[in-house]
């Protein structure tokens, strides 16, 4: 078996409550969806076709047994489904980073969900799949919203009431756009806002900056 792969790496894990941790990325090639802020549209095309076992051989190189499936939207390959199964049954600890548009119904139960719900200023929020908010483990699965401006907030706090995210997930993630100029005001929304929800920045593009691929 293999998977189209744009890009494996290590690097140091940049969002979620795993924020800062050693990781290994596997990040596939292809994504259904166009948010018009991505910050990976170098995915949606192109990659190269890895087995298994080769994938494998390079996660053993980095000696770290933290991997996050990632994309594009790794979930649309349907190979990806035993491939998180054998990473589970390798002993590795698993993320996946989907965007929430397929289904999370065949996804291994040992692997932890980081799902990104989209938001209207994403141009995709009528895509989102929303039973996969009501399949979340709170032992550890997250739940992600990248919000652009302070409407993407407000509508936030409603999907995260209607779905009793606090307390269906393990973390809320309030991620604003890298850049975004709103970033202060989001922040002092969060604080008042009385939810249990965390504000999500990326870590990584701080250190490394917004476009660097394989990090």
């Amino acid at each position: 078996m293999d998977l189209r792969i744009t890009e494996i790496f290590l690097s140091i894990q940049g969002e979620s409550t795993h924020a800062g941790r050693p990781c290994s990325f596997v990040r596939l090639t292809g994504c259904p969806m166009r948010c018009v802020w991505c910050d990976s549209e170098y995915t949606f095309t192109g990659g190269e076709k890895i087995s298994f076992d080769d994938i494998f051989t390079k996660l053993e190189e980095y000696e770290c047994k933290l991997v996050e499936v990632t994309g594009g939207e790794p979930l649309a390959q349907r190979n990806v489904f035993p491939f998180i199964e054998e990473l589970c049954d390798r002993g590795y600890e698993v993320l996946i980073e989907t965007g929430g548009y397929v289904s999370t119904k065949e996804v291994d139960d040992r692997a932890a969900l980081i799902l990104d719900v989209k938001c209207p200023a994403s141009g995709e929020a009528e895509r989102n799949h929303w039973a996969n908010l009501e399949r979340l483990d709170p032992e550890k699965d997250e739940a992600k919203f990248v919000v652009a401006d302070l409407e993407d907030w407000v509508w936030s706090k409603e999907i995260i009431k209607k779905y009793d995210l606090e307390i269906r997930t393990k973390a809320v993630l309030i991620s604003p756009v890298h850049g975004s100029p709103h970033l202060a005001e989001i922040s002092e929304a969060v604080a008042s806002s009385g939810l249990k929800v965390r504000l999500n920045l990326q870590v990584h593009k701080f250190i490394w900056g917004p476009d660097a691929p394989g990090r």
